[in-house]
């Protein structure tokens, strides 16, 4: 590992922790050359994902897409960002558990949705709202009635 002060590759490793829910290793080394400490993350290499979206067209998958709908969709709302961080992290280890190479949007919004409806029910309207790209007040409407019939079954059991 090259140090960021004299670029001298030769270092030492000082300190070695997990990271990013042992996703990852924080390794502190320092410089033999100069001495100057500096902090280094190894992660694991996933191989690429590819999003098919409604038009056909692919893209690699980018969490951070998520990750920024999610907190436009929970802004001003009593969500936490750890909160966000983690239906970002289910959804992206879901699609990887699958084990295919392509995914659709559709399934990738699917699965958003289902975590955000049990984290925040207004959050959820905001995100399906765009998501589902409702036409009319009815289909929100409609939306917000499946949301009430999943509460009530669970205030039943």
């Amino acid at each position: 590992m090259k140090c960021p002060k004299c670029n001298s590759t030769h270092s030492r490793v000082v300190d070695s922790r997990h990271a990013d829910e042992a996703n990852a290793i924080r390794r502190r080394r320092e410089c033999e050359n100069c001495g100057t400490r500096f902090t280094t993350f190894e992660h694991i290499e996933m191989s690429p994902l590819i999003v098919v979206k409604k038009d056909g067209t692919r893209e690699q998958f980018l969490r951070e897409k998520i990750l920024n709908g999610l907190v436009r969709s929970c802004e001003k709302r009593p969500v936490g960002y750890q909160q966000l961080e983690d239906i970002t992290n289910k959804v992206e280890w879901r699609l990887r558990d699958e084990g295919q190479a392509e995914v659709s949007s559709r399934e990738i919004g699917e699965h958003v949705m289902n975590l955000l409806m049990h984290v925040d029910q207004v959050s959820y309207v905001r995100f399906a709202s765009v998501y589902k790209e409702f036409k009319d007040v009815d289909q929100l409407l409609e939306s917000m009635q499946g949301i009430l019939q999943e509460k009530n079954k669970r205030s039943d059991n």
